[in-house]
Parts: C-alpha cells; sequence; structure tokens
C-alpha cells in the first residue's frame, strides 16, 4: 500500500468518529505493508480522555504483536498529535509518524512542546506532516463550526 492509501484509511477512521459525534481523528499502525491497527476518536463514547485514535489504535496494535514496543511499525493519524499522543508514540518505539493537519493549538509535535525535540525524549520517530493535510482541516473545521451553531 502507498502512504496515500494508509491515509486514506485514517480519514476514514476521523469520518467514523465524526459521525459518533466525536472530534474526526483517525489513526493507523501498519509494518511491512501490513495494517496492523486503525482507529478513530472514542473518548466520549468510552468516557476515557485518553481514547485519542492514537492511543487505541498503540494499544490495538500492541495487543496484535504481543508486545509494548511497536519496532518496525509506522502510524498515519489526521491530526498532528498532542503531548499523550506524542510520548505514547515514543514509548511504543514507533519508526515514522505521518500527520495530515497541523494543530497550531493542542499540537506537540511541530507545534507547541516539539517533544520530539527535547532532549529527555528517549525516542523520536522520523516525522512528515503534510499527508491528506486540506481534508483532514476541512474535516476539523467543518465539524466544530457544526458545533458552534445555535
Amino acid at each position: 500500500m502507498a502512504h496515500r492509501d494508509f491515509m486514506a484509511l485514517a480519514l476514514e477512521e476521523a469520518r467514523a468518529a465524526a459521525a459518533r459525534g466525536e472530534v474526526p481523528v483517525g489513526a493507523l499502525i501498519a509494518r511491512n505493508g501490513e495494517v496492523l491497527a486503525q482507529a478513530g476518536n472514542r473518548t466520549r463514547e468510552l468516557n476515557d480522555p485518553t481514547a485519542h485514535a492514537e492511543v487505541l489504535a498503540i494499544r490495538a496494535a500492541a495487543a496484535t504483536l504481543g508486545s509494548e514496543r511497536l519496532i518496525g511499525c509506522d502510524l498515519w493519524v489526521t491530526l498532528e498529535p498532542c503531548p499523550m499522543c506524542a510520548a505514547a508514540i515514543s514509548f511504543a518505539r514507533i519508526r515514522r509518524l505521518y500527520f495530515g493537519a497541523e494543530d497550531t493549538k493542542g499540537g506537540a509535535v511541530v507545534s507547541g512542546a516539539r517533544l520530539y525535540d527535547l532532549p529527555t525524549c528517549h525516542h523520536a520517530p522520523d516525522v512528515y506532516g503534510g499527508f491528506g493535510e486540506s481534508e483532514a482541516a476541512d474535516m476539523l473545521r467543518t465539524f466544530f463550526r457544526e458545533r458552534r451553531q445555535p
């Protein structure tokens, strides 16, 4: 599968999250071209502030592989990870991170804290932004615009 195919699947997860009333973020983890896990946000559904798409995908991939370290795995996510998710990605030893839209308010990879640039970060994945950026950003803008209308 190509990068755009993996991001297309992550975007499908984001659309499904929006349909459930969740913030539309989707994630996918693959290794050697094989999808190991994919998920969308479920914080409201599960009443769990840690149920972000990335964390759910990491949990599922770790269960599939039987290891807390996802060596050689790549993660595609529709939105730049927050500090919690960026740390989970580091702890899981994700090899490469591909993300769609930047999150200037809550991101921690190329925005905000820039977790992977800190000297205390023990593992930093290779980071590539802008995959499916316009579709991911449009989906988020639409979601929040609809929530703000009276």
